[in-house]
């Protein structure tokens, strides 16, 4: 399974961005898709995810803040970020997880200005 991320950039705080990530056509047999990020000299954390029947699941830093999506069709997962902080600056990776598996994107950076 490859997962492409895409729609990280540069913005000034408070304002939005959407990431978008797609999963090759091997991807049926991922369950659950979701969002992590790593942020300068700091360890991976969740941030959103989302399973196929639709149940989703928030890191507390950004519930209000941000919504996860997914196109089960399109076998692709949306992360809507709004109203961000320059504590959100990170690397957001995409992660798919199969039961067994993780399978992780190359990465996109977020950068956020104050």
């Amino acid at each position: 399974v490859q997962l492409v991320e895409s729609g990280g950039g540069l913005v000034q705080a408070g304002g939005s961005l959407r990431l978008s990530c797609v999963a090759s056509r091997s991807a049926f047999i991922i369950n659950t898709m979701g969002w992590y990020r790593q942020g300068p000299g700091k360890q991976r954390e969740l941030v959103a995810s989302m399973t196929r029947g639709g149940n989703t699941n928030y890191a507390d830093s950004v519930k209000g803040r941000f919504t996860i999506s997914r196109v089960n069709a399109k076998n692709t997962v949306y992360l809507q970020m709004n109203s961000l902080k320059p504590e959100d600056t990170a690397v957001y990776y995409c992660n798919g997880f199969s039961g067994y598996t993780n399978y992780w994107g190359q990465g996109t950076q977020v950068t956020v200005s104050s």
